[in-house]
């Protein structure tokens, strides 16, 4: 069920918002919408969307993509952030995952937003500080870092939340290397390494903003 989301902040300050996505073949599809004014994280949504056993395929595949494609069109996302594809999985199970997870990208690309990918691991790493976090610790340091008085249930939507956070900290670690890139333009020369990353990162920021262009 899709929880009303809180009142819209005002403020000039700098805002990021990342709809992050944990997609299931069988399970539930979590989701969750985070908006950053500054630092500051705000929840603005979450939940699981899953489907009756019986449900076909094809029919879990168009209801993932029209849950995805109503909340871009309600929280116009800076991004979309899923987790990629668990490598120990079985091919079959593999390429069904590739599928729900091409829906989730589609549903974005429809709407000019960026998608990014990030692994079970990095998303771990990112939140709980090392890559074999189980899935009780994830939910705490989610809750955590949200600031909620309980872990956020089901599993599959703190899942959700947890890839949003990650981009979160991956994209203003971009924005502090630029800014620092760009405020020492006197030890960047061009060609050199620095000024390779100097262009990468200005490049990966640019598309993460595109929505708000």
């Amino acid at each position: 069920m899709i929880r009303p989301a809180a009142t819209t902040i005002t403020s000039k300050t700098a805002r990021l918002c990342v709809l992050g996505v944990d997609p299931a073949v069988a399970g539930a599809t979590g989701y969750g919408v985070v908006e950053f004014i500054g630092s500051t994280p705000r929840l603005l949504r979450f939940g699981a969307l899953k489907l009756p056993a019986r449900a076909t395929f094809a029919a879990r595949l168009r209801e993932i993509h029209e849950l995805i494609a109503r909340l871009v069109a309600e929280f116009a996302p800076d991004a979309v952030a899923v987790e990629s594809v668990f490598t120990a999985l079985n091919m079959r199970t593999a390429l069904k995952l590739a599928e729900v997870r091409g829906v989730v990208l589609l549903a974005a690309a429809q709407a000019s937003i960026p998608a990014h990918s990030y692994s079970p691991r990095e998303v771990k790493s990112s939140i709980a500080g090392y890559g074999a976090a189980s899935k009780e610790q994830m939910q705490q340091m989610v809750s955590s870092a949200l600031g909620l008085t309980e872990c956020p249930e089901p599993a599959d939507a703190s899942d959700a939340l947890a890839v949003a956070l990650c981009h979160a900290h991956s994209f203003r670690a971009r924005e502090r290397l630029l800014a620092s890139i760009t405020a020492s333009p006197a030890r960047v020369r061009p060609g050199s390494a620095a000024s390779a990353t100097k262009n990468t990162l200005r490049n990966q920021t640019r598309a993460a903003r595109i929505s708000g262009l």
